[in-house]
């Protein structure tokens, strides 16, 4: 894949030298895109062998809103395994509820997301919002008194769990043209209950209702080049697959956005050793044939967000050269 290596070739070429939490230094580059034309094969990296299983049951965990690595463990995932269980600072966060837990991280968010509105009953429209509110899903948490300069106020508080996924797959069924199917996983208010903030936090899908074809944008905020962008890229790829199936449409452009672009100090050997590497053709991303196809069957399945496993993604006709390992950084 021409793209991930001029990618790596232009964080060696442009980069600079960074300090960061972890203690390991990056060679950091600000801002930069990949776009893939999924038409012409799966965006899976072919200088090493990437580690297609535990990415798929990544993914198939984040869907089911998983927060222990023990459930990431269970779908052949054990990336989650230091963050949660090595890492100091979560380890001495209040957040942390047992060994193995991670908190909100992604799945949550995607599936999760914690809505609240706070109606001032003093105003006269708040018997509007109220019923608008429950209408919409909301649960009535409580009645805030407060008092201040303007006397005693009286709030009701109320609360949903928003699936952002499922509402942007309803969307690409009702609406394919609205320019707003996306979700994102940065929550300022569950930042500090997460062993590992999001970094690919912000997803768009894109329809081409004439064409029947489906296109997602993925921006990552901060992305470890070496180790990071192969397994977000099938992961990525793997959803807009998934969400095609599901819907009805073809997977066309998967455009990869990258806020700071990186390269650990200590995958510098690993990555120079890709560009020495001359990579294969795209391999072709398959879909069990027990997932529902919209396009044939003209009926909408939506559970099967939920009802996929990894076992369920396979690659064909994957050419790679020999694995290469390098640690991640925590």
């Amino acid at each position: 894949m021409r793209q991930y290596l001029d990618l790596v070739q232009a964080i060696f070429d442009t980069g600079s030298w960074q300090e960061n939490r972890t203690g390991v230094r990056t060679l950091s580059m600000p801002g930069a895109m990949m776009r893939f034309d999924l038409q012409k094969g799966f965006p899976a990296v072919t200088t090493k062998k990437i580690a297609f299983k535990s990415a798929v049951g990544e993914l198939v965990g984040f869907l089911r809103a998983s927060r222990s690595a023990a459930d990431f463990r269970a779908l052949g995932c054990k990336v989650w395994d230091q963050n949660a269980n090595q890492n100091q600072a979560w380890l001495a966060n209040p957040y942390r509820l047992q060994e193995d837990d991670l908190g909100s991280v992604y799945g949550v968010q995607w599936r999760q997301w914690p809505a609240y509105k706070l109606i001032d009953l003093s105003k006269p429209e708040s018997a509007a919002q109220v019923a608008d509110a429950v209408a919409r899903g909301y649960q009535q948490l409580g009645v805030l008194e407060d008092v201040g300069e303007q006397g005693k106020t009286r709030s009701v508080l109320l609360y949903k769990a928003i699936d952002q996924l499922r509402q942007c797959l309803d969307t690409i069924m009702t609406n394919p043209s609205d320019r707003r199917i996306l979700f994102h996983g940065w929550n300022w208010a569950q930042i500090e209950e997460m062993a590992l903030p999001p970094c690919h936090l912000l997803y768009q899908f894109l329809v081409n209702k004439a064409a029947r074809e489906i296109s997602l944008c993925l921006y990552i905020r901060s992305n470890d080049v070496g180790l990071g962008t192969p397994f977000n890229l099938t992961e990525g790829a793997a959803l807009l697959h998934l969400v095609g199936r599901l819907s009805g449409y073809t997977p066309r452009w998967f455009t990869y956005f990258i806020g700071d672009a990186h390269i650990y100090e200590n995958h510098v050997d690993m990555l120079q050793q890709q560009l020495r590497r001359e990579p294969f053709p795209a391999p072709k991303l398959m879909l069990s044939e027990r997932i529902p196809d919209f396009a044939k069957t003209g009926t909408y399945q939506p559970e099967w967000l939920e009802k996929v496993e990894p076992g369920d993604f396979s690659l064909a006709d994957y050419q790679h050269h020999a694995s290469l390992t390098a640690p991640m950084a925590v």
